[in-house]
């Protein structure tokens, strides 16, 4: 497949999986339009790249299907002001949409071989409003910093509270909440010492392992 079939593979997939399903955010859309997902997936998956389902990209990680992280992201209301923290980088393709709707993308990632790679594809997409770490994305940013959105890319039992304590008044937390393989996928508003939440819809992801998420050893 050549470079004009990626493209108009993503324009098939932005129509067809994306607008057909309720996503609406104009900004969303153009980003999801312009991100080559085939870039960060495995070659021998090459041919599935814009299909509707998720993908392993190794190391028992898997990049999520187009749909979840266009309406995750469509949840997070995103503009050109904010700072965002997005915890489990994965193979940065969320990363990369991301950073086309934010002022700065903070992304961590515990796996080292994950986030080296996911480095390497952005600095090729000439995407530069992001910085990368590697540790635990269950304590939060290692720095002192405050977000206005917050991102989890995998299951969390509960939100983790130095998390929480990152995010500014009034932003916002998407994240997929419970227990076993099936998950609910929910966002959160930050209000004074309330979270208010909304129920989005069931999900699978896999498990954040850490500190104040879940065990190392369920690995």
């Amino acid at each position: 497949m050549n470079q004009i079939d990626y493209r108009l593979a993503r324009e098939r997939m932005v129509q067809d999986q994306l607008v057909q399903r309720g996503i609406k955010d104009r900004r969303v859309l153009e980003a999801m339009g312009k991100v080559p997902r085939d870039l960060f997936i495995e070659e021998a998956l090459i041919g599935e790249a814009y299909n509707d389902h998720p993908l392993p990209i190794g190391h028992k990680q898997t990049i999520s299907q187009p749909y979840i992280v266009a309406l995750m992201t469509q949840e997070l209301h995103v503009n050109e002001d904010c700072e965002v923290l997005e915890i489990g980088t994965g193979s940065g393709y969320q990363t990369a949409v991301l950073c086309r709707l934010a002022k700065k993308v903070y992304t961590i990632e515990r796996l080292a071989q994950l986030s080296e790679s996911a480095q390497a594809v952005l600095k090729g997409l000439g995407i530069r409003n992001v910085e990368f770490h590697v540790g635990d994305g269950s304590c939060g940013w290692p720095q002192d910093h405050t977000f206005d959105r917050v991102m989890i890319t995998a299951s969390v039992p509960n939100l983790p509270q130095p998390v929480v304590e990152q995010l500014t008044e009034g932003g916002f937390i998407v994240a997929p909440l419970g227990y076993g393989g099936v998950q609910q996928l929910m966002a959160f508003e930050k209000k004074g010492e309330r979270l208010i939440e909304k129920m989005i819809c069931g999900c699978r992801f896999v498990k954040l392992l850490g500190k104040y998420a879940f065990d190392e050893t369920e690995d």
